[in-house]
């Protein structure tokens, strides 16, 4: 099973030659070519959501806008039509009100922020896969901590459905050794699959601080709970005359369910 974590970018027209525009072939190229089973997308604005839908014709892809009307950016999450059903979907806000839509903490920028989750029932094996894609702050450390903190205790309510394995991935926008990221420490259940990835930002390398080496840590990650053998970790670091994937490389796992 391959799972994807992928911060798509927002369309910005700043982007010059990496404006999505021109970044849309080679992003649906190297989708085809991989055919990862599970993608879960960062920074989906309403018209990217719309492509997404109209083009993985081999995924159900799902997600809501992140203000209080639904609208705007989304965390997505696709999967192969083929592989999974789907059994449940939810969304909740990071907010001391978290199933209030556009509700946000205090601590946080304007932006709200939210997670999509689903349960998916693999075809095969009939085992449930619950799947949790979130974007972290990425102004204030204090609310990434709450954040993380709240997504964890939602993770670890009971559910109804019985997963055998849960996936939590997203642009957690910290480094592994910030001490936002001392909350998944509190979790020994959760392994994290993308560890010692390296940098995965790098911004198209318009900053001169950030150069094409494996210095700068990692701020996109893909955690699991559950009993599974880690086959492969590789970043997608494509680029084709100056144009990338994203100013994020994505990162992808494949695993095998025991």
């Amino acid at each position: 099973m391959k799972i994807v974590t992928f911060n798509i970018r927002c369309d910005c027209r700043v982007d010059q030659e990496n404006n999505f525009e021109f970044r849309k072939p080679l992003i649906l190229k190297k989708i085809v070519k991989e055919e990862p089973d599970i993608i879960c997308f960062q920074e989906v604005m309403s018209h990217v959501a719309e492509w997404l839908n109209d083009t993985l014709i081999d995924y159900t892809v799902v997600g809501c806008g992140r203000d209080e009307n639904l609208d705007g950016e989304q965390v997505s999450i696709a999967f192969r039509k083929d592989k999974f059903s789907l059994v449940a979907l939810d969304h909740f806000w990071h907010s001391e009100t978290p199933q209030l839509p556009g509700s946000r903490f205090e601590e946080q920028s304007v932006f709200p922020r939210l997670c999509t989750q689903c349960y998916l029932m693999e075809r095969k094996s009939k085992k449930i896969i619950r799947v949790v894609n979130t974007h972290l702050d990425h102004i204030s450390s204090n609310a990434r901590v709450k954040e993380l903190e709240l997504i964890m205790r939602m993770i670890k309510t009971p559910s109804m459905y019985k997963e055998s394995i849960t996936f939590f991935a997203g642009d957690l926008n910290a480094y592994p050794s910030s001490k936002e990221m001392q909350v998944m420490n509190l979790y020994s259940e959760f392994q994290c699959l993308s560890e010692n990835i390296g940098f995965t930002y790098h911004g198209y390398f318009k900053d001169e601080q950030i150069q094409n080496i494996d210095e700068t840590p990692q701020i996109d990650y893909i955690f699991s709970r559950g009993e599974l053998d880690l086959i492969s970790v590789e970043k997608w670091t494509d680029v084709v005359e100056g144009v990338y994937l994203s100013d994020h490389y994505p990162v992808s796992v494949v695993v095998e369910l025991k």
